[in-house]
């Protein structure tokens, strides 16, 4: 394995530091993370457990949590140490029963994770996930710079969701979120 993608943390803005318990460090790797939540305890998080669940990519350094994600290309050494840490991680926070399971667990995770990133590096990716019928549900979109707006125009943060499930555009216009302006 010469060279590969693996999503890592990035902040657009510092609404992860309070919208989650423990906001991921940007630059770090991440996983989706899913394995954290039971489905049958859910409805028993409290308003940070719940903004995790629905829409955070797990870091494998801090088990802290990303709202967005961006692809970024990784070396196998770099892989390596993640599949390293997030193996050390799963002994030491979730009582995995030894590091050649754990190691097990990480490889799939981050297969997973790196099958996420089919995309440009640089792209940014966004998580929904759902309870349905009893079993947690993940939704995962690609987030690119808007192709309507002036070509003199520049917006650092303003995207449209375009690739993912059959759903309905939506436009988020970030700089004006926070001012009530956003469409």
């Amino acid at each position: 394995m010469t060279s590969l993608k693996l999503p890592r943390a990035i902040r657009l803005d510092p609404s992860d530091g309070f919208v989650f318990r423990h906001a991921a460090e940007p630059g770090e790797w991440l996983v989706s993370g899913s394995f954290l939540f039971d489905p049958q305890r859910v409805a028993e998080l409290d308003a940070k457990g719940r903004a995790a669940f629905r829409s955070g990519f797990l870091g494998i350094d801090s088990f802290g949590w990303s709202t967005l994600a961006v692809v970024t290309e990784a070396t196998a050494e770099e892989y390596e140490q993640a599949l390293l840490l997030l193996a050390g991680r799963f002994v030491e926070k979730l009582g995995a029963p030894n590091i050649e399971a754990a190691r097990a667990a990480a490889a799939e995770e981050l297969a997973f994770a790196a099958s996420l990133c089919d995309h440009p590096a640089q792209t940014l990716l966004a998580l929904h996930r759902t309870l349905e019928d009893g079993e947690i549900r993940e939704r995962f979109r690609v987030l690119l710079p808007r192709d309507d707006r002036p070509k003199d125009a520049f917006r650092a943060f303003e995207f449209v969701e375009v690739e993912g499930e059959d759903e309905v555009v939506e436009r988020v216009d970030l700089m004006n979120l926070g001012k009530g302006n956003a469409p």
